[in-house]
């Protein structure tokens, strides 16, 4: 019997087999591992764990204004913050709240999280100069005021929020304060929007410290005695909290990436 030919063709072997076995062979798993890596690592940068951190103001040893009768801003922020963070979650959104249980948080601390999220809120409500207040001037001031600061490295979609914020606001009847504007000492915040109630504050520590865009919304002015009232009602808390949650809504829709401005800056803490 004559004996068998060798077969001379090159033998080929798949790329993630090993010779004549069934398992996994490892040079062929280099490039599937790094591709899967770069995916990870991609979907991981375009989309953040949480649509929106809400950011209660203040703290319960630094509560803020005060209402005429004594009621501390820091009660009225949480009341807003608590049922915005609820309307915000029963839409479907991806919603986080920056306090933890009251705890007394340094401002950087209330950021420390916006990295992870499209949008950071921090929720606040007004007083007015003390020199207004000894002039019997309480009565004068009501309504919303949106603040964004150019040191945030997405100034432009944290302008582009409030603005729409400030629409959203308008449209539930809320007028915008405007106060912040006038040129005396510790107001002369410019109006970037004066329709929508838009101002710069640069060195509010919250809104350039934050990682993602970031506004801080003064719902209304608790050192007007009438609004202290109706700022405290269920229903008002309720129409604010829906009214706001719209308003980022469209915001979230709108976003796009926006490039790193603005510096770094240390600040004074003021929010």
């Amino acid at each position: 019997m004559m004996p068998a030919l060798k077969d001379k063709r090159p033998r080929t072997h798949h790329p993630l087999r090993a010779r004549n076995r069934g398992e996994l062979h490892p040079r062929g798993l280099g490039p599937l591992l790094f591709a899967g890596l770069l995916l990870v690592h991609f979907q991981g940068v375009a989309q953040p764990s949480l649509d929106v951190i809400v950011d209660p103001g203040h703290t319960p040893s630094r509560p803020g204004a005060h209402s005429p009768d004594g009621r501390p801003e820091y009660g009225y922020n949480l009341a807003l913050a608590g049922r915005l963070t609820d309307v915000l979650s029963q839409r479907g959104l991806r919603v986080a709240r920056s306090d933890a249980g009251g705890a007394e948080l340094a401002l950087t601390e209330r950021t420390a999280r916006s990295g992870d999220a499209r949008l950071f809120i921090s929720i606040h409500h007004d007083s007015i100069q003390q020199a207004w207040i000894d002039r019997g001037w309480r009565d004068r001031y009501r309504g919303f005021s949106l603040f964004v600061s150019a040191r945030n490295p997405a100034y432009e979609s944290s302008l582009a929020c409030a603005s729409g914020l400030g629409a959203a606001l308008r449209r539930a009847g809320e007028p915008p304060s405007l106060y912040h504007a006038t040129p005396i000492p510790g107001e002369n915040r410019p109006l970037l929007d004066r329709i929508n109630g838009v101002h710069r504050f640069d060195d509010l520590v919250v809104l350039h410290s934050a990682r993602s865009p970031a506004v801080l919304i003064e719902a209304g002015v608790i050192a007007n005695p009438a609004e202290a009232a109706r700022l405290a009602l269920p229903m008002v808390i309720e129409k604010l909290a829906r009214t706001i949650a719209d308003g980022v809504q469209a915001c979230l829709a709108q976003m796009r990436p926006a490039a790193a401005t603005g510096s770094r800056q240390a600040a004074s803490p003021t929010r």
